[in-house]
């Protein structure tokens, strides 16, 4: 395996740490050689595992594989500091612990389909593909790369979270294909006018008997309420949730409530549902009804 970086700004974190070792003077040709020994019997074990040793294109594969996967554990241990890094590798572990650290970090995040098992267990193949490369790449992205699948991992558990927390039906359909601000439109639309009641899908039957109050058609008033809403999320959560929020969201949720005024019109005139389903796709294609329940009102 061959252990060098044509541009050590812009490849595998684990080449690039080498690179600035053997650059300072600080990375011995015995350091150099044990590296590479582990990286060669960690890649031996790897191919035996998951492909076969004995093919050499599916060995090289491996290697590429270790040194993606050690290149995030080792950014994520040093928090990619050079210095901190080539310690770590001139230490008795080597590139082991760097690599069991990235490993785990891509079994945390990694987004498996309950229908169909990954290759490599809690690994996602496609994330894993992702972050392998080459000793000599001359660009790697598994640090960003890394970086979209835990903000994906967290948008989910933050849907998952919302749900248990708000939602009278707490399991969450892996059907259904929730988006995390809408989501929490649906929630705060719900609590402020059912009385902070769990979020259960009769809204609309509901709206007859609910009185919209004036102060609750301004935007500073529904950003406040979004904020209290979201401080009832377990600690940790916040800060996915809130980053999920654009700037338009107390605005659209806004024009939500003021579509709810008109829908609530036509349920005091006793309109039938296909006239209010018409009002609601009418208004629904003018402008996107954010946190206006999808449900089908039976």
């Amino acid at each position: 395996m061959q252990l060098a970086l044509r541009d050590a700004n812009q490849g595998p974190f684990l080449s690039k740490v080498i690179a600035y070792g053997q650059a300072q003077g600080r990375l011995s040709a015995s350091d150099l050689e044990n590296i590479k020994s582990k990286a060669v019997l960690m890649s031996l074990k790897f191919a035996d595992k998951f492909y076969n040793k004995y093919k050499m294109h599916l060995l090289e594969q491996a290697a590429h594989d270790i040194i993606g996967v050690a290149s995030l554990g080792l950014a994520e241990l040093s928090e990619q500091d050079l210095d901190r890094a080539l310690a770590l590798l001139q230490s008795p572990e080597g590139i082991v612990k760097p690599f069991q650290k990235g490993w785990s970090m891509l079994s945390q995040v990694s987004l498996l389909n309950p229908s169909r098992k990954s290759l490599y267990g809690d690994v996602e193949a496609q994330l894993l593909a992702d972050i392998a490369s080459p000793p000599d790449a001359e660009e790697w992205s598994g640090l960003s790369q890394y970086q979209h699948a835990l903000q994906e991992w967290q948008r989910r558990q933050a849907i998952a979270v919302l749900k248990q927390t708000f939602f009278y039906h707490t399991q969450l359909d892996p059907f259904e294909h929730f988006n995390l601000e809408g989501m929490l439109a649906e929630v705060v639309l719900y609590r402020l006018c059912c009385k902070g009641d769990k979020v259960k899908q009769d809204l609309k039957q509901r709206l007859k008997n609910i009185e919209l109050q004036d102060s609750w058609f301004d935007v500073t008033f529904l950003q406040i309420q979004t904020q209290q809403t979201i401080s009832l999320l377990p600690p940790g959560f916040a800060a996915a949730v809130n980053e999920d929020i654009g700037d338009n969201f107390a605005p659209a949720l806004l024009k939500t409530l003021q579509f709810a005024k008109g829908y609530q019109k036509l349920l005091a005139d006793n309109a039938s549902p296909e006239r209010r389903d018409a009002f609601e796709h009418k208004q629904g294609m003018l402008n996107p009804l954010l946190g206006w329940p999808q449900y089908i009102e039976m």
